[in-house]
């Protein structure tokens, strides 16, 4: 079993910048992708960025390009999302999962799932 904790969440003005990280523990073996979703009050939940395995490659949703960066610490078990230039919009809470196979960005293909950590900026 595969235990995601989320922290680095906050309250921020619009323009600002956090990052959030999230650690596993448990069984983590094999080459498995990691992503952030998020989701907003009375939205579904959606993908922002995801990494595979090594971090050599990376995923980005166009409503966060330009402004958030993915990356991973494999010898720590832990990923980062560094969020700037934030927005009202961005506004949501924000979730960190394990994938099944080394590439996702359905929630289908994600196995483990944090319990979310809230981001809310202000405008």
């Amino acid at each position: 079993q595969v235990q995601l904790v989320e922290s680095g969440g906050g309250l921020v003005q619009a323009g600002g910048s956090l990052r959030l990280s999230c650690a596993a523990s448990g069984r983590t073996f094999g080459r498995n992708a990691m992503a952030w979703f998020r989701q907003a009050p009375g939205k579904e939940r959606e993908f922002v960025a995801g990494t595979s395995w090594s971090g050599r490659n990376t995923y980005l949703a166009d409503s966060v390009k330009g402004r958030f960066t993915i990356s991973r610490d494999i010898a720590k078990n832990t990923v980062y999302l560094q969020m700037n230039s934030l927005r009202p919009e961005d506004t949501a809470v924000y979730y960190c999962a394990l994938a099944r196979t080394d590439w996702a960005t359905s929630q289908t293909d994600f196995r483990s799932w944090g319990q979310g950590t809230q981001v809310t900026v202000s405008s």
